[in-house]
């Protein structure tokens, strides 16, 4: 699991080659092409309403109100019509910063039923007449193409609760996004922006609060665990379609004793961080409280590694 790229893999396909996925940049969330593909346990397409995706991107309607209860079985996001061109498949709706009329032109030459202009972007050179002439559905979302990828997957996971990879494989092949953080040892001021950040992601996703929560608080007490006792730390969060796990992996002077730190109430912090409200001995029992599974390794004047795993 440890290395697995990042991407939003529910039941993405690669349109061409293993390197021309989209990589989510840490401060511009794009992706350059790929396929959701919805399929069923037994492979078979996943019909849904273009209103559904509406709702789920939270998107005003440019074009075609009257049809949004066309039914699409995929969803292409892409900002290279050749690839829409070349893979597309009749009966989809294709996500796009290309807010123009050979946008819409290649959708229709594909037997898309719509498409969706991400950003906020909306064309102007046309396109609207040219696809209430070829009836066609415009849609314009606020959202990245990162997160209106999500969006409309978590909505489809929701309508079809039964609804699983076509092939159980390796984790990476069911990952549906992972993402990877740094933590400094004793920077408190920045201390519970990783586990502030990856419970924004989580929410995004839109998965249950309740569970969201757990995640945080164990992630959340991990984090001050690096800010108070290591030098740094590489935070991995990973989210399948069963599964999240958050993997803690810091550069410092090791557990001596894994079982008696695990005790409640003890604690080797120092006086002035028990000052700050820090060290009162609960973070490891308040990690696995809040976790399903919990794995500590730690090598005394190496690290620690924490793996917490909740079940979806």
């Amino acid at each position: 699991m440890r290395g697995a790229k990042r991407r939003s893999n529910l039941d993405v396909q690669r349109l061409l080659r293993p390197d021309f996925i989209g990589a989510r940049n840490d401060n511009i969330k794009t992706f350059t092409s790929f396929e959701l593909v919805y399929l069923d346990s037994k492979s078979k397409a996943t019909i849904v309403e273009i209103k559904m995706i509406r709702d789920a991107l939270e998107a005003s309607v440019i074009e075609g109100e009257d049809r949004l209860d066309a039914m699409v079985e995929q969803v292409y996001a892409s900002d290279l019509m050749s690839d829409v061109l070349a893979f597309g498949r009749p009966n989809s709706i294709l996500l796009t910063g290309l807010a123009t009329q050979q946008a819409v032109i290649s959708a229709h030459m594909a037997e898309f039923k719509g498409v969706v202009f991400i950003r906020g972007k909306k064309p102007k050179d046309g396109s609207e007449k040219f696809a209430r002439d070829n009836h066609l559905v415009l849609l314009s979302t606020e959202l990245d193409m990162y997160d209106a990828c999500l969006r409309i997957d978590s909505a489809k996971r929701r309508m079809y609760p039964e609804t699983k990879t076509s092939s159980v494989g390796q984790k990476t092949e069911e990952m549906l996004l992972s993402h990877e953080f740094s933590i400094q040892g004793n920077d408190f001021t920045n201390a519970g922006m990783v586990s502030t950040e990856v419970k924004s992601i989580l929410k995004k996703i839109g998965l249950d609060p309740k569970l969201i929560r757990r995640v945080a608080i164990s992630t959340y007490e991990g984090e001050m665990n690096v800010v108070m006792h290591a030098q740094r730390a590489k935070v991995n969060l990973w989210v399948t379609p069963k599964l999240i796990e958050v993997t803690i992996e810091d550069e410092g002077k090791g557990i001596p004793d894994v079982e008696l730190a695990m005790q409640e109430g003890f604690t080797t912090a120092t006086e002035e961080m028990r000052a700050m409200g820090f060290g009162s001995g609960m973070g490891l029992p308040n990690i696995k409280k809040n976790s399903d599974e919990l794995e500590i390794k730690s090598e005394v004047g190496k690290g620690t590694i924490l793996q917490m795993r909740f079940f979806i």
